[in-house]
């Protein structure tokens, strides 16, 4: 008898649909797995087989056992398929009783004993699920809550190959689970380290606050114990507040990457993801034999921060480039080629040389000038191009240290960018993928950064001066049409750009940095 049902396959942050037929006739034992599996789908023959037997569901008879997996030219990966698998051969065998399983989807690993494990990408897959047209998708109790913020779909969690049977055969009623997204990020919202914690660096606050404005990446270049580090962990507190389907986006990629387990089944609160300095590349970037999304995906929306930037090694910063310029990572492989969304905006510190008191007022330098430039030359130019803000971070004054009154708060500095967001969610409105200033293409820069006379006589002074190259220029005007959009105004003016240019830390002259 031929007994069929669906379930899903990851391929990058997307889920394709794999139909599990089992074809069971009475013959010499055997048990085939055919549709291109990889080894632990193969394995699953031994998992299910078990599985039945403990459960109290094992045949009398030998029988002969195939199982495809269509479509034939998709590669099958992992342990998802042991429960379809096994329900489906219950069907073939008639030891299930119910006559159609087209109208759910199935997914879970089986443990010997016939419990239901938990498996990694279940949201894509049930949100494949619903796209379908299926009632219900059974997932193990483990995923259930995950899976649950899918909307027109009935999510039902079993422990066990029984419960399963069971719920399939009408024999037992399991209420399905859900769970409100909008409601969780809503929770949520809640601000974390403050800014008012900062003492002192006033000029460095501003840029952060220029920089979450309008979604720009920025590099903190200062000596140790400047506050770099403190700063930048308090950028969250004045991101805006997610939304609803930015969360699901979100949840999607950190559910294909096995990171949404325990407590945090759920992302509500814009990622800050910051790697140790000895990330590789694939790690950075994403990969591996069964390519899942890295550092710079899992940042989706939110930020990535880059601690020690110059220790970074330099395959793994260069690496960068692609999903700074595009806000997506593509991997290939021979067999298929996957796309990990990853727009995030990158934050970055360093020191300005090993040491780290390259100018520093307080402390000598002990660094020979060929020690610092080749520090610094550690951050390729082209990578420099791509980040907007690029700031010197002095030391803290005993003055600023002493202070007891607090500076301004997250909450105050917050009100500023979602005012400068809303301005730019109305611009850019009519145009697919573009939410902030950072996005906006470099052909409609002209009619978005429109410039006053003086702004271009200062424009040109700054193109003569720093020896910018064409990207630079587009980061400069971006930059200043969110400084002009803080101030509410509808045309970007002469201080708008003078202060964009500050924020470009390189001289190009003396190829070190201005501290």
């Amino acid at each position: 008898m031929l007994a069929k049902c669906s379930s899903g396959a990851i391929n990058g942050v997307e889920a394709n649909e794999v139909q599990i037929e089992v074809n069971a006739i009475p013959g010499s034992a055997s048990f085939t797995i055919v549709g291109l599996p990889d080894v632990a789908v193969r394995e699953a023959k031994d998992r299910v087989l078990t599985a039945l037997k403990n459960s109290l569901f094992s045949s009398r008879h030998e029988m002969m056992v195939t199982v495809n997996l269509a479509p034939a030219d998709l590669k099958k990966e992992g342990p998802i398929y042991d429960l379809p698998i096994a329900i489906c051969l219950m069907q073939a065998t008639g030891r299930l009783k119910t006559d159609d399983l087209s109208s759910f989807g199935l997914a879970g690993e089986l443990s010997l004993s016939g419990d239901v494990r938990g498996v990694r990408g279940i949201l894509p897959i049930v949100m494949t699920m619903r796209k379908l047209g299926k009632r219900a998708v059974l997932v193990p109790r483990e995923n259930a809550i995950e899976a649950s913020i899918v909307d027109g779909i009935d999510v039902i969690p079993v422990s066990n190959l029984q419960e399963a049977a069971m719920f399939l055969s009408g024999e037992k009623e399991i209420k399905p689970v859900k769970t409100c997204l909008a409601d969780l990020v809503r929770e949520s919202d809640a601000l974390a380290d403050d800014f008012a914690d900062v003492k002192g660096q006033e000029t460095v606050k501003r840029a952060v606050e220029v920089a979450v404005a309008g979604g720009h990446n920025m590099l903190m270049i200062g000596s140790p114990g400047s506050g770099k580090t403190m700063i930048a962990r308090r950028i969250p507190s004045i991101l805006p507040p997610m939304t609803t389907e930015e969360a699901l986006e979100v949840s999607r990629i950190h559910s294909v990457a096995g990171k949404t387990k325990g407590s945090t089944q759920f992302v509500t609160s814009r990622p800050f993801r910051a790697p140790h300095h000895t990330v590789s590349s694939i790690g950075l970037l994403g990969g591996g034999t069964h390519p899942i999304p890295g550092e710079v995906s899992l940042a989706h929306r939110g930020v990535l921060f880059l601690d020690e930037f110059a220790e970074f090694p330099r395959n793994a910063l260069e690496v960068l480039r692609q999903p700074l310029e595009d806000g997506h990572v593509a991997v290939s492989r021979a067999a298929a080629a996957f796309d990990f969304p990853s727009r995030f905006m990158l934050v970055a510190s360093m020191n300005p040389c090993p040491c780290g008191y390259f100018n520093d007022p307080t402390r000598e330098c002990r660094c020979s000038q060929t020690q610092i430039l080749r520090y610094q030359r550690r951050v390729s130019g082209p990578l420099l191009d791509r980040i907007d803000i690029q700031m010197g971070v002095g030391a803290v004054s005993a003055r600023d240290m002493m202070r007891m009154e607090k500076g301004e708060s997250s909450a105050k500095i917050r009100e500023r960018v979602l005012a400068a967001r809303a301005i730019q969610r109305e611009r850019y409105k009519d145009l697919p993928g573009v939410i902030c200033n950072s996005e906006a293409k470099g052909r409609d820069l002209g009619d978005i950064c429109r410039l006053t006379a003086d702004a271009r006589e200062e424009i040109r002074r700054t193109i003569d001066t720093l020896k910018i190259s064409a990207r630079a220029y587009d980061r400069i005007l971006r930059v200043a049409r969110t400084i002009a959009d803080l101030a509410g105004r509808p045309d970007v003016n002469m201080e708008d750009v003078f202060e964009a240019a500050t924020y470009r830390r390189l001289d190009r002259s003396s190829d070190s940095f201005w501290l």
